[in-house]
């Protein structure tokens, strides 16, 4: 799953991507937004595929996968993200998510049914939010 999505990204194909999933799936990214469908998941990463992830590069680390018995999986994955637009038009740093997948083997193969992509920030612990923001922070 994770090179499957990898893949769709770099050929910035959102219908290829969305086909990853099922019709019922649910998608949570790194700032909570949650799509409660193949059709939602659709759209938002075409939308971000053709605008600020226009360029980006989207390579898969580590990935861990959990037999639930034959019928689901958990897959566990870092991503390492490049070449995201800032607002400006200029070019991000880069950044690394963990992605949660959740799969469901079917009749005609496996299926994501959710997925959840979690910022990671390295020396973090916990995010505080305060006047000016939400903020990583470490309470070591």
């Amino acid at each position: 799953m994770p090179v499957a999505f990898a893949r769709a990204w770099a050929a910035r194909d959102a219908d290829a991507l969305a086909a990853l999933f099922a019709e019922d799936a649910d998608f949570v990214n790194v700032v909570g937004l949650w799509w409660h469908d193949r059709a939602a998941i659709r759209a938002a990463h075409h939308y971000g595929l053709t605008t600020f992830f226009r360029d980006s590069r989207l390579r898969v680390g580590r990935v861990k996968t959990r037999d639930l018995g034959g019928r689901a999986a958990v897959v566990q994955a870092r991503m390492h993200l490049s070449g995201q637009l800032a607002p400006d038009g200029s070019k991000a740093g880069p950044r690394t998510t963990l992605f949660l997948f959740v799969m469901e083997r079917r009749t005609d193969g496996w299926i994501c049914v959710a997925a959840q992509n979690g910022e990671v920030i390295a020396g973090a612990e916990t995010h505080l939010s305060g006047p000016q923001g939400t903020t990583p922070q470490d309470y070591r």
